[in-house]
């Protein structure tokens, strides 16, 4: 049998793999910008691994956006890709795309034992479905469910394009803020990488300061050094995380567990840690007690994506 690729495609980054017997290994990670297309970048790789075109079996891509139809366009790249062109580029036999988050889902049944923190203590309730949100160059929500023959279900869906939810007045006022930017202020507008310097801006001139930060890395080192602004645009991060969170647990009944993934809190994980996520988390009324032993981990795994693509693989047949 031909070995396959796995791919996990973001805005910024490419990461590949190859899969061989149930197991990655190989793991590269490209710079989308640098590639004008994911079959220039897949051939860079090949290449790197002393790999021909027509040496895969099967290829399996996870990607950001919604997956139907032969074209796909990647929603935070200037990517493109057709199935049928990229088969016939790449002379493959099989491709399997599906949405990033689904992946990231199905990674979650990969992890091992020190490749999660715990936020929340808790049990999983056999079941019942998990919740698996990462903020990253965008906000990514999946779900994952656990099936009757031991294979796994990842629910595909775009949850981090919700309303931003607010549970104060002063998180009223930074919703109003935004929108006088941006107009609608999804989850998504304010959970990501360029969110978090659009929460700052928006504190900053709520609060009548000067906003001397320029980008997302710079506030969290700020935040990292005790610089009390950064400090509170953090706290506020976490704060909104744990409500999207929480509403998403509400919604699928996510009692088997949340998952925070992502490339963005592992950054800060200690002030994650301490922040009042978990009080946000479950600050949901008469429904507080919902929350009473749901389980929250902190994923620190690197390539969490990248396993779930070889899952979808594995169980496709």
């Amino acid at each position: 049998m031909k070995r396959a690729l796995v791919g996990d495609i973001g805005g910024t980054n490419a990461r590949f793999a190859l899969w061989e017997n149930n197991r990655m290994h190989s793991v590269q990670v490209f710079a989308t910008a640098d590639y004008t297309s994911p079959e220039q970048a897949i051939g860079a790789y090949l290449q790197a691994q002393g790999l021909s075109k027509g040496d895969l079996g099967a290829v399996c891509l996870a990607v950001a956006g919604p997956v139907s139809g032969d074209e796909f366009r990647f929603t935070n790249n200037h990517w493109r890709l057709s199935r049928q062109a990229f088969c016939k580029a790449l002379q493959i036999e099989r491709l399997l795309l599906i949405n990033d988050f689904t992946a990231m889902a199905l990674g979650m049944t990969r992890l091992q034992p020190d490749e999660r923190r715990t936020v929340c203590a808790g049990e999983p309730e056999t079941g019942r479905p998990a919740v698996v949100i990462g903020p990253g160059t965008g906000l990514g929500v999946g779900t994952l469910l656990g099936l009757e023959d031991g294979r796994w279900m990842a629910l595909p869906g775009e949850g981090g394009h919700v309303d931003l939810p607010v549970g104060s007045a002063r998180e009223a006022q930074i919703r109003e803020q935004i929108a006088s930017e941006t107009g609608h202020v999804s989850a998504e507008t304010v959970l990501s990488g360029g969110g978090l310097l659009r929460l700052y801006q928006a504190i900053c001139a709520l609060d009548g300061q000067p906003a001397t930060l320029q980008s997302p890395a710079a506030i969290t080192d700020a935040a990292l050094a005790g610089e009390p602004l950064a400090l509170a645009v953090i706290e506020q991060f976490c704060r909104f995380l744990g409500r999207v969170a929480g509403n998403n647990v509400l919604t699928l009944g996510g009692r088997g567990g949340v998952y925070i993934v992502g490339g963005i809190i592992p950054r800060f994980a200690e002030l994650f840690l301490r922040s009042g996520f978990a009080d946000s988390f479950a600050e949901k009324g008469c429904m507080s007690g919902y929350f009473k032993n749901v389980p929250v981990w902190l994923v620190t795994a690197e390539f969490s994506g990248l396993l779930g693509a070889g899952v979808a693989l594995q169980q496709a047949g």
